[in-house]
């Protein structure tokens, strides 16, 4: 029910902005960009007149018009008057928006431009939800046929043995040794290392065999709450990705949020871990537990104090080797296995892609309804009349407003993985990887998972149809992972602008 009430919420709310903005804000084409708009459609060509454009940060007055030019703006000129005229302070942006419609195109922040692209509507989101299904159909054949082999030569259950002492703790419904454990530690596993691709099989496969177990099939059980919960913490060593765009955008030292990301992920997880445990009245002190989180922390701590010392080629070279090898590693293991122990190692690979397959069909549905329902808010604008309340607040407040700037990725990363990717990339464009947001960005980015996402198709693809507490729970831990980022960008960049 309470995915059903979020679900419908997201629509009432995105069509009645919508609304407002048709009918009061004469914002003709919004209804048409909402259901038929692409994300790669051309803006309306608008002209306009530079007045005093900010020479600062990340824009120069030199490559101010070639940035623009990408979101459909052509300098004015004497064939084409000027329809918009670029403010140099925001009490003049102010008096320029009223005069000229046009230029709520743009807003006037920190000496800064943001020029916001258009996203896909419902029909192209369709689309693109189908071919994600359709992608990950290759890899969940992949993932689930070598699984196939390492449950039938006994791998899954020699894995389950060993991490059973902690996960029965945590996971008391789960009985001792059963194959769910394998299949969560090697989601967990493959979570640590960034490897999204790997986690997702791993996970699906978690939830189908915890669904064995489930007595009441559209209802999610403890268990699933618990392991749903902590995967979408999106605890993660090694942020390769988020490393990698900063280096390509010139940043000064691309590894800097290395240490703040592994922080405010881990702070998340145990949030997630913390909140569950009070619901399901799990102790969290025994004996076994505080010992396995211990040792996760210590690893956590050995890996970054040696990851500080590599610059950023040879962090990126090392993480390279260290995940790709790893996944090598593991096919090496279950194929050895399966000619230890004398199956057919084929014909099990083959039973177990076709169950990859027939996971990736299902979760359609899901993926398709909870991304319409994303499209919505962004299309309609409701992200942006968010952010600029809270900015408005907090400047009300005559607090520190810095912060704000980096949210849009806070916000829609429950949402998007992509869109949030997307955010944090235009935050480090317009304001400079280096900045005080742009680095925010990139620790939102880090600090958690796509929370309605990975309910989509974790939970489509064993139709659950009452997700209980968990939602609120991971949105929660969402909210932790989010003050913790804050919290450190300040106390490790705070001097920054």
């Amino acid at each position: 029910m309470a995915l059903s009430r979020i679900w419908s919420a997201f629509i009432i709310i995105a069509i009645a902005v919508a609304g407002f903005k048709c009918f009061i804000a004469d914002d003709n084409s919004i209804f048409t960009r909402m259901v038929t708009g692409k994300a790669d459609d051309a803006q309306d060509t608008v002209y306009y007149k530079a007045a005093g454009v900010p020479a600062s940060g990340f824009h120069s007055a030199e490559n101010f018009h070639s940035y623009i030019a990408a979101y459909g703006y052509k300098e004015a000129d004497s064939i084409h008057p000027a329809t918009v005229i670029v403010a140099n302070s925001e009490q003049e942006a102010a008096v320029l928006q009223a005069q000229y419609p046009l230029a709520e195109r743009y807003s006037y922040q920190s000496m800064q431009y943001h020029l916001t692209k258009r996203a896909d509507g419902i029909i192209e989101t369709c689309k693109g939800a189908v071919n994600i299904c359709i992608g990950l159909i290759g890899i969940m054949a992949l993932f689930m046929g070598f699984l196939s082999i390492a449950e039938r030569a006994g791998g899954v259950q020699l894995l389950s043995r060993i991490i059973a002492p902690f996960f029965s703790r945590i996971f008391p419904g789960v009985p001792k040794g059963h194959p769910a454990y394998g299949h969560m530690m090697m989601n967990f596993s493959a979570n640590l290392l960034n490897l999204d691709n790997a986690a997702t099989p791993f996970g699906i496969k978690a939830m189908q065999s915890l669904q064995e177990l489930n007595e009441d099939k559209e209802t999610a059980s403890n268990a699933q709450i618990m392991f749903m919960c902590l995967h979408a913490s999106g605890l993660t060593l090694i942020p390769v990705t988020i490393i990698a765009w900063r280096s390509a955008l010139k940043a000064a030292s691309p590894t800097d949020i290395f240490i703040p990301c592994m922080i405010a992920t881990f702070a998340a997880t145990m949030a997630a871990l913390i909140i569950v445990s009070i619901r399901q009245k799990i102790n969290l002190f025994q004996p076994v537990i505080l010992a396995w989180i211990g040792g996760l922390s210590a690893v956590i701590a050995g890996l970054a104090v040696y990851l500080r010392s590599l610059d950023t080629a040879s962090m990126q070279s090392f993480s390279g080797i260290l995940s790709n090898g790893l996944i090598l590693l593991i096919f090496l293991a279950i194929v050895l296995g399966g000619l230890y122990k004398r199956i057919n190692i084929f014909d099990a690979f083959v039973e177990g892609a076709k169950g990859g397959f027939e996971t990736a069909i299902k979760i359609i549905p899901y993926l398709v309804g909870m991304l319409v329902a994303i499209s919505l808010l962004r299309t309609s604008g409701t992200f942006d009349v968010v952010i600029t309340a809270i900015k408005s607040l907090f400047t009300a407040m005559g607090t520190d407003t810095r912060f704000v700037d980096g949210l849009p990725t806070a916000l829609i990363k429950p949402l998007s993985g992509s869109g949030a990717r997307g955010m944090m990339i235009d935050t480090m464009k317009t304001l400079g990887p280096d900045s005080f947001a742009g680095r925010l960005s990139c620790i939102l980015q880090g600090s958690s998972d796509t929370t309605f996402y990975v309910v989509a198709v974790y939970f489509g693809a064993i139709a659950i149809k009452n997700t209980r507490y968990s939602i609120g729970t991971m949105l929660l831990a969402d909210l932790v992972g989010v003050i913790t980022s804050i919290l450190l960008c300040y106390l490790f960049f705070g001097n920054v602008a």
